[in-house]
Parts: structure tokens; sequence; C-alpha cells
């Protein structure tokens, strides 16, 4: 089965679910500790982690279409974590947030992207607006990428949405789900791994759309989607590498001497699918925990808390995995 054909399936999410649960039953380099897992569910249940939401992408830029543009361009571009180390970061910023930020300051300063815009963006404009050097060859290589992301996302909004992007939701017709398949129609949002013979699925950006849509314009039409308790959790190397400081996740000797060491991991590998899932399944495990808590709680819910929670001094101290991909 293509990554396509997972796509066009019914049950995007449920089947998200499923695969990575039985990955985490196969799993050979990651384990899941469920004694310390019941500790974080204790640990979230009695109001333990930050309350402010540490994502500049989330902050108000404007009226609503302008932070729909925002959120769906930036998104676009929210991934490169294995080169970041590389990035040139402003100062007490992550790689993420020195990206979001300059979006942010560049959407107050002259208003968000058209899809003429997009579809023009160079190496060398991409590389502008975010302060960065294209003599480095590594930071170049990002810079391809994310000006090819701005492209596709330009010539798709033209095709599909007639460089409309309210028209991105309101095809969705209130279905995160359905704005998930859209989205996967371009070829860096289709984030579908191999393990075995099995085709898991994460679409992490797709989803976070989604989140993040909902985050910055709540319940105006533009950020409404009947369906958001479904998401499941963004899989990216933040989160996961969250459990693991908590115990939750257990890697393989040798695997965790390989991040520890700061190597970058093989896009698509076992151990780094094992990653992503294992933390998936983990995400499912303390959605339930809290519920038997008296704690509703939703994935997405969960992943924004854990998300900002790896902002701490302590977790960003200590290495995570790193693998290049359009993906996180």
């Amino acid at each position: 089965m293509s990554g396509q054909a997972a796509i066009t399936a019914p049950g995007v999410f449920e089947r998200i679910r499923e695969t990575c649960a039985e990955v985490t039953r196969r799993a050979r380099f990651v384990r899941l500790d469920p004694v310390r897992l019941e500790a974080l569910a204790e640990a979230v249940a009695s109001g333990a982690g930050p309350e402010e939401d540490l994502d500049p992408g989330h902050d108000a830029v404007g009226d609503a279409a302008t932070r729909l543009a925002f959120t769906i361009a930036l998104d676009a571009i929210n991934f490169g974590s294995g080169w970041f180390p590389v990035l040139r970061k402003r100062d007490g910023l992550s790689g993420y947030r020195t990206i979001a930020t300059a979006c942010r300051e560049r959407v107050l300063a002259r208003g968000a992207w058209t899809g003429a815009e997009l579809r023009a963006t160079t190496d060398a404009s991409m590389a502008a607006l975010l302060g960065q050097d294209l003599a480095h060859p590594e930071v170049a290589e990002l810079m391809a990428l994310f000006a090819r992301a701005w492209r596709d996302l330009g010539e798709w909004l033209g095709r599909s949405h007639a460089d409309r992007f309210e028209s991105v939701v309101e095809s969705a017709g209130g279905s995160a789900e359905h704005l998930v398949r859209s989205l996967a129609e371009m070829p860096l949002y289709r984030d579908v791994a191999r393990y075995d013979e099995l085709e898991v699925p994460f679409y992490k950006r797709a989803q976070i759309t989604a989140s993040d849509l909902h985050r910055v314009l709540g319940d105006h039409p533009l950020g409404r989607f009947e369906d958001l308790d479904r998401l499941t959790l963004f899989a990216d190397n933040l989160v996961p590498h969250v459990l693991r400081c908590h115990g939750v996740l257990d890697y393989a000797p040798a695997l965790a001497a390989r991040i520890d060491a700061e190597a970058l991991l093989e896009v698509g590998s076992q151990e780094e699918v094992e990653i992503r899932a294992v933390a998936v399944e983990a995400v499912e495990r303390l959605v339930a925990g809290l519920a038997a808590r008296g704690h509703a709680t939703t994935a997405h819910a969960l992943d924004g808390l854990l998300w900002n929670a790896g902002q701490a001094p302590e977790i960003k101290a200590r290495p995570r995995h790193r693998a290049r991909c359009s993906f996180y």
C-alpha cells in the first residue's frame, strides 16, 4: 500500500492509532514503561506542568484571515529539527521558535503571504526571511526544502483553492480528518513510514495544522473542527524526548548512546519509527490514564502540554533524537 493510498482510506486517525499500537507491541529498540507512565499520569492529573503556551506560532497576528494564512504557511515549514543544531538561532530561542518568530514579525510588518508570493519563494528569499546563511551547506539544504514547501503550498492553493486560504478550511467541512487528507496531496506532507510489512502513518504536520488553527482562531468558523478529539500525538522529536526524560520511553542501550552522542538517525529506520510510534501509543495510554482519574483530555491537548514542558532548560540540555526529513 502506498502512502497516498493510506491517506485516502477511511479512518486516518484510527489507522495511526492501530499501527502505532502494533509497532509498540513489536518494538525492538524502544520500550514503554507502564510504571513511569502511571507516574506521569499522576503528575499531569495533579496539575504539574507549564500553563503558559510558549509557541510563538499561536500568538495573535491580526484578523481571522491573517491568522489563518499565517498558521497554514508556518505549519508548511514546521519541520527541520534534524538541521536545527546548525541553524542560526535568535538569543534564547530554539530552532522552531526562531523560525516562527521571524514569520510572525514579517506578517505583523507586511501582512500574510499570498499564493503568488508563496509560489515565488526562492532559497535566497527564505534564508533572508529567517536570517540564515546559504554559504553553510547544511543550512542551504534546509532553506531549499523550506522554499520548496512554500512553493508547493502556493501551487496547491492556486490549483485547488483559487488562492483562497479560507477555501482550505471551508472545503474541509468542519473535519480535521478531511483537512489532513487534503494537505497530504502535497508530497512533503506524506508522512507515512514502513515498519516490517506495515505502513505506519503519522501525518504530524497535517494534524498539527488543524490543531493550530483551532488554537489561534478558537470558535471562529475558520478554526472549528468537529473531530479535534480524534487527533493523535503530533509525533516529532521533542515530545518523545520529554517522555524519555520522564522514563516513559526506554531506549535500547545502543540507540540511547547514539542519540546521546548526537548522531543522526536514518529517517524511516526501525529505531526512528519506533520512537515516534511508541510515543503516540504512550500518549494514548496517558489519555486513558487521566480519564480513569476523572481528568478527561485529548491527545492533542497532551501534545501541547508536553511540548511546552520540553522548553524547560533541563529538558533541552539533554540530546534528543535527530533525523532530517520534512515531517518534523
